[in-house]
């Protein structure tokens, strides 16, 4: 695990400054800061926008007495891709971006609750009283 996590903290962050670098190279340094700006921008209002349709989708939920699961792992997610997005760098932005929609929670809750079943299935991940 831990090795996964320097190879993310360290790859990441290089693949991000070479496209920086090469679409500066592109667009030219000035139109670099502006895309990083304006996606900061879009992406600021579009997480608060998410994470305000989760918390209403929860709040309806627990009126209806229903445990609001789905739209918890949507908060995870929300929450998530707003910090993705105030990561500079765009390929960080576009998956901060994918988990704000809902088709891209939806394709990434799915995808963790296959792994969580499979910990679970394995005995990996077990729950308390259980």
């Amino acid at each position: 695990m831990l090795l996964k996590l320097i190879l993310i903290f360290t790859i990441v962050p290089f693949i991000e400054l070479s496209l920086l670098i090469e679409i500066g190279a592109r667009i030219g340094t000035f139109n670099t800061i502006m895309l990083i700006v304006i996606t900061g921008v879009i992406g600021a209002f579009m997480a608060r926008i998410a994470g305000l349709n989760v918390l209403f989708k929860i709040q309806e939920n627990l009126r209806e007495g229903v445990f609001p699961r789905d739209e918890l792992f949507d908060g995870i997610l929300v929450l998530i891709g707003g910090v993705l997005l105030l990561t500079p760098g765009l390929l960080t932005d576009a998956l901060g971006f994918f988990l704000l929609l809902p088709f891209g929670q939806a394709l990434v809750r799915r995808w963790l609750k296959e792994i969580m079943k499979r910990k679970i299935d394995r005995g990996e991940i077990t729950f308390w009283g259980s």
